[in-house]
């Protein structure tokens, strides 16, 4: 017998894009006038704190330490008074918000609660105790959650007598200002405490998204590829930091590069979560965490706080947005061009050649080949398809990285076989610099840098929706919303075609077969599904 809920799960998994939002219905979420208490008065205890006080519940906040409620509570008023200088509160709001803030001296105080929700230290034992004292004080209607990023909400539910209650609420930092909070159901919650979550946090101007309780959620398990491709680029010594950073950004559409992102999180933090997520997944080759950035951490570097990271942030140091990417010098463009075949992702390259005065002929490709473009000389320039350049059998050849978008990208990778002719780099180089783009020529590496990483966050998300973490909607979401990703994963992998992802990330298998790159089924399914509908 299919229930509702498996045959939405059913629709998602027909294709790798988003699905439509599976919305609770008739589920107005906690009431305004019912109390929220915040145990964990830090930085982020604080922002949940204010989020639930401006959406205009009581709130309880409560710490062990002595005193840090009241701390928290003049922290949180000083914040309010910024949103009223700024005109984001009224001054009668500051002051309504104010008189419903009320810290607490004992957990007791916490009895009237609709919701309570912990930002304490991120070791279990302390939660599953704090929890268990909870469960005796709140009422029976009260949700417990947990804003853990790192532990099993399972885990932290499985010393209560009523697990059902508690779930996670992954609030990103700062709390206030970021958007996304992953909604995490336990392997014993029960749904409609899920709903009731879920639809309290879209009513206090979140964007909710709900998952499973697996390692690292949505957010933290699905952008694991975006740091450790480039790492692994890096690695392997196809181009530094600040190139590798840069071509993910003028080229991938990313917002910031992920030695620059690290930098900013705190690169002991960010290989934490990694080894984190790895050891809990039995230490799958997918997650194997870089050795480069664990030098990096015991050599104190740790990013920004520290001074000094994967770029020099003290006086006189670039910085990671500063930083100097290897650009090529400028190269003569070739008057004129052959366009063999189907581009694929790279099919705006023609049109825009053309429009930069270059005579593009088009013919088609051989039986069974892959499209490219042939400079003058008879060069091969063709989008990378994840294997290295250096393995095609035509000797001269040249890859190029994919692009979010061919006309708008700034920055283009080139990697040249070990066998090209020096002249093809340079008309190669020539061509793209005609087109308006800067030139980043790096090491032949398989799938070089956008590829394979878009490639593999695909991968990811595609392993995430086959698993049933979370539906394809919101998997989409939380990589936008959390991480600012320029595509949701599964949407971008379907711009691209299920057939040239799997190509790519199955070449890439090919190069490391350590099962890193193995494409998940899901993705095997999809593109097979497609090539029997053509």
């Amino acid at each position: 017998m299919t229930t509702a809920v498996g045959a939405a799960t059913s629709t998602a998994r027909a294709a790798l894009g988003p699905d439509a939002a599976a919305e609770p219905i008739g589920v107005p979420g906690i009431a305004q006038d019912r109390a929220v208490a915040v145990v964990g008065t830090g930085t982020m205890g604080q922002g949940i704190a204010q989020v639930a006080l401006v959406a205009g519940h009581p709130v309880r906040l409560y710490d062990a330490l002595p005193g840090r409620a009241a701390q928290a509570a003049e922290a949180i008023g000083a914040r309010l008074d910024r949103l009223v200088a700024k005109g984001k509160l009224t001054a009668d709001q500051r002051a309504d918000a104010s008189a419903r803030l009320l810290p607490a001296a004992d957990l007791s105080e916490l009895a009237d609660a609709a919701l309570v929700i912990e930002a304490v230290v991120e070791q279990l034992a302390v939660k599953q105790e704090l929890f268990t004292e909870l469960e005796r004080i709140v009422g029976a209607d009260c949700l417990l959650a947990t804003n853990t990023s790192s532990l099993s909400v399972t885990a932290v539910a499985g010393a209560l007598e009523g697990p059902g209650r508690v779930l996670g609420l992954h609030f990103f930092n700062p709390a206030p200002l970021l958007p996304l909070v992953e909604v995490v159901r336990g392997f014993a919650t029960d749904p409609g405490a899920v709903d009731l979550a879920h639809a309290t946090v879209a009513r206090w101007g979140k964007t909710p998204v709900r998952c499973a309780d697996t390692p690292g959620f949505i957010v933290n398990r699905i952008a694991r590829p975006f740091y450790a491709e480039a790492l692994r680029c890096y690695e392997e010594g196809a181009a530094d930091p600040a190139t590798i950073d840069a071509v993910l950004r003028e080229s991938g559409g990313f917002r910031m590069g992920p030695f620059a992102l690290t930098d900013l999180i705190g690169q002991d933090v960010n290989e934490a979560v990694t080894h984190s997520v790895w050891q809990s997944f039995f230490q799958d080759p997918k997650f194997t965490p870089s050795l480069a950035q664990r030098r990096l951490v015991e050599s104190g570097l740790h990013g920004r706080k520290t001074g000094r990271g994967w770029f020099d942030y003290g006086e006189g140091g670039a910085g990671g947005a500063a930083a100097e990417p290897r650009t090529a010098v400028p190269q003569l463009a070739p008057a004129s061009v052959v366009v063999h075949g189907d581009l694929g992702p790279a099919a705006a390259l023609p049109e825009l050649m053309a429009e930069a005065g270059i005579e593009v002929t088009r013919q088609p490709a051989a039986e069974g080949g892959a499209g490219f473009i042939e400079l003058p000389g008879g060069a091969r320039l063709a989008l990378t398809d994840g294997s290295a350049a250096s393995t095609d059998p035509f000797d001269d050849t040249l890859r190029f990285d994919l692009a979010l978008d061919y006309r708008t990208a700034t920055r283009i990778a080139l990697a040249t076989a070990d066998r090209a002719a020096p002249r093809s780099l340079d008309r190669a180089v020539g061509l793209f610099q005609a087109l308006g783009k800067d030139v980043s020529v790096i090491d032949d590496i398989p799938g070089l840098v956008v590829a394979r990483t878009v490639a593999m966050l695909v991968d990811f998300a595609a392993d995430a929706l086959g698993r049933e973490v979370a539906g394809a909607h919101d998997i989409d979401t939380a990589m936008r919303k959390g991480v600012n990703y320029p595509r949701g994963p599964l949407e971008w992998g379907d711009e691209l075609g299920a057939d040239w992802v799997l190509g790519v990330l199955e070449n890439l298998h090919a190069a490391y077969p350590t099962g890193r790159y193995a494409p998940a089924p899901l993705l095997v399914r999809r593109a097979a599904a497609r090539r029997n509908l053509l």
